[in-house]
């Protein structure tokens, strides 16, 4: 009886020892990445969710066999791979909701063919190395011989999306020039602009040369064409929250690797029809 009772007893105990060891085990923080427990160990890991949109051909689209893809995408996926401390998801919206979210902290970066202006960057952090720039003109019917130029457009209306790059821009040119133009704002598609112009309601709208693949009339031919000198050098950049310049800085620096070994250049070429990572300045 006393020897059952022993063997009871040691057994208690070695259980104790066992369920006290798993106990004591640590484990990563909640939101951690855990660490590598070799003797290297492994680099802490940081999620970052990219957000972008799905209707923008070339750029954020989403291909035949449902695939996210265009430049912007293909972009983020190989800087991706040459920052190893951070992993990229994306996270898919309507262009119109990209700047709220990521106040909202529900993405954290923005890559969306996006330019600075004063009001964004009084909100926003934007990295400082270009990954495309793009040249803004007036654009007018392709069959339009009178307009060359904005001055031009006196006594005549010139339509642009109300949150727009462009928007800002002439803006500020009609608050210097009084009698410019008549400034009209509207959010409606491609489609929707080329009618307006084709129909005489509209006279001409500011647009890139990449843009005007993108109107087209009832053949399928481009609509649009651009006239007069660039008027606007427009830098594309990352947008991210104010207390993230470290990722902005790492960002830079594998744009300046990108743009080194040729790699961005090739995206370019393969979505944008042309190399579109160079300025004003560069080109010439």
């Amino acid at each position: 009886m006393k020897r059952k009772h022993s063997l009871v007893i040691a057994a208690l105990l070695v259980f104790t020892l066992i369920f006290t060891a798993c106990g004591s085990e640590s484990k990563p923080a909640s939101g951690e990445a855990s660490a590598s427990a070799d003797a290297g160990g492994a680099k802490e890991v940081k999620k970052i969710i990219i957000g972008t949109g799905t209707q923008f051909p070339g750029v954020c689209f989403i291909d035949e066999n449902g695939k996210l893809t265009g430049f912007d995408v293909e972009l983020v996926r190989e800087l991706d791979k040459r920052l190893d401390g951070y992993e990229f998801e994306f996270k898919t919206m309507d262009f119109s909701n990209l700047l709220l979210s990521l106040e909202t902290n529900k993405i954290d970066v923005i890559a969306h063919q996006m330019e600075k202006n004063p009001e964004r960057e009084a909100k926003f952090l934007f990295n400082k190395e270009p990954y495309s720039i793009f040249l803004s003109k007036v654009a007018v019917s392709a069959k339009n011989n009178d307009v060359k130029s904005i001055e031009d457009l006196k006594g005549k209306k010139i339509q642009v999306s109300p949150t727009s790059n462009q928007a800002y821009f002439l803006k500020k040119y009609k608050e210097e020039h009084k009698d410019a133009y008549d400034l009209i704002f509207s959010s409606n598609g491609s489609n929707d602009l080329v009618q307006q112009i084709e129909s005489g309601r509209i006279d001409a709208t500011l647009s890139t040369d990449f843009a005007l693949r993108f109107y087209t009339d009832a053949d399928g031919k481009e609509a649009l064409k651009t006239v007069g000198e660039p008027l606007i050098q427009s830098d594309v950049l990352f947008v991210l929250r104010k207390d993230s310049q470290e990722l902005a800085d790492q960002l830079d620096e594998a744009i300046r690797e990108v743009k080194a070994d040729g790699t961005l250049s090739k995206l370019s070429l393969q979505w944008l029809g042309a190399d579109y990572t160079k300025g004003l300045a560069e080109s010439k």
